[in-house]
C-alpha cells in the first residue's frame, strides 16, 4: 500500500494557506535614491538624495561615500563621487568624519573597541593634520 500521509499533509497546509490561517509578516521597506547631474564631461555638478524615512524632501551634498559588501563576491564595492564645487580641505574632512563614523559602526557591529579605537586614533591624528596644514595655509 501506498503511503499517502505526507500527501495528506500537503494538502491539509495549502488548505491552511487559502483559508487564511496562516499569518504572513510584512516587512517594511525603506528606500534611498541619489541623483547625480552630470556635465558633458561626465563629471558630477550637482547631487541631490531622498529617503522615504527622510520625508518627502530633496537633500543635496557636495559628495557621497557609498561602500557595498556583496555578499557572493565576498568583496566590497564602493562609489565615490564630489561634484565640482567641493573644496579639497572639505573633501579631506569628509573623508576623516567617515573614518569616525566607520568607527562607530564597528563597534556597533562588531563590538571590535580596539579596532574602533584605532581608527578614532587614526582620526585625531587626521585631524591635527588639517588644523597644521590650515595655520600654514592663514
Amino acid at each position: 500500500m501506498a503511503d499517502h500521509s505526507a500527501g495528506n499533509n500537503m494538502a491539509a497546509t495549502i488548505n491552511h494557506l487559502t483559508q487564511g490561517y496562516l499569518a504572513i509578516q510584512v516587512m517594511k521597506k525603506s528606500e534611498i535614491r541619489f541623483s547625480i547631474a552630470l556635465d558633458d564631461q561626465k563629471v558630477p555638478e550637482a547631487i541631490s538624495w531622498q529617503a522615504t524615512d527622510a520625508g518627502p524632501d530633496i537633500h543635496f551634498a557636495k559628495a557621497i561615500n557609498i561602500a557595498l559588501w556583496d555578499r557572493d563576491e565576498r568583496g566590497t564595492m564602493k562609489i565615490d563621487l564630489w561634484t565640482k564645487e567641493m573644496p579639497v580641505d572639505e573633501m579631506k574632512r569628509f573623508y576623516v568624519d567617515t573614518i569616525g563614523a566607520m568607527a562607530e559602526s564597528i563597534t556597533t557591529a562588531t563590538n571590535d573597541k580596539v579596532m574602533a579605537a584605532k581608527m578614532q586614533e587614526l582620526c585625531r591624528t587626521l585631524m591635527q593634520h588639517l588644523e597644521e596644514e590650515e595655520s600654514k595655509n592663514k
